[in-house]
């Protein structure tokens, strides 16, 4: 199964969007008018469309230069993710039932893995996901395939085929329920980010949760899923 991270797991305010103001600023010589729209993102998407937004060509050596920057920058603040930011309600406890259960946890998500892996680190969580059979924002602009390349990678290491019938996602954004579907899997959507209830089940979501609290809900839909 594969969790997205911000507001899904956990919530790191406006750290992210301050690092990101800071990195363009030190990179291009002023700072930002305005950032891409974040949620349900990848790190490559964002930083090439804030570009677009400045009249800058987002080249392929220019993402690297940012996202390289912003990596670098990630580790200068690490500390600050736990001290600004907080575990979302029930995240734990769901993490912590289905370490117990036949079940691969990893991730897709849109931060490039270093971002992700301090990001769950600050929040000890980094210990029930696999994330070297996940999927991250600089393997590529766009999130549905990732969903198929962390497939090969749960495959590689574990010698197991995963599709659409093996394979659930859960995020909080339309985006998160686009790439289950275009990418191959089911989808629990929670409304913990930005986007409500409504509109997750409009994008079409198989199951649709105010929050992570109900363990059980979570852990059934999951297996649900798996055990088909």
């Amino acid at each position: 199964m594969l969790w997205d991270i911000d507001h899904t797991l956990i919530s790191v305010n406006r750290l992210s969007r301050e690092l990101y103001r800071a990195v363009f600023e030190n990179l291009v010589g002023r700072s930002p008018t305005r950032l891409a729209p974040m949620a349900g993102r990848t790190e490559r998407a964002i930083t090439a469309d804030t570009l677009r937004l400045h009249g800058i060509d987002p080249t392929e050596e220019l993402v690297r230069a940012f996202t390289t920057a912003l990596g670098r920058a990630f580790d200068e603040h690490r500390h600050e993710l736990a001290e600004r930011g907080r575990e979302l309600p029930g995240a734990r406890s769901v993490l912590t039932a289905l370490a117990d259960e036949p079940v691969i946890q990893s991730v897709l998500t849109g931060n490039m893995e270093q971002i992700a892996r301090h990001k769950l680190v600050a929040f000890d969580l980094d210990g029930y996901v696999d994330l070297s059979v996940g999927a991250f924002g600089m393997d590529g602009a766009e999130r549905p395939p990732l969903v198929r390349l962390a497939q090969t990678r749960a495959e590689a290491k574990y010698g197991e085929r995963f599709d659409a019938r093996s394979t659930v996602l859960i995020g909080d954004t339309p985006h998160d329920v686009l790439a289950g579907h275009e990418g191959g899997a089911r989808v629990v959507a929670v409304a913990t980010g930005t986007s409500d209830e409504a509109a997750l089940r409009a994008a079409g979501a198989e199951l649709v949760l105010p929050d992570l609290t109900d363990t059980e809900a979570v852990v059934q839909a999951v297996l649900g899923v798996t055990r088909r």
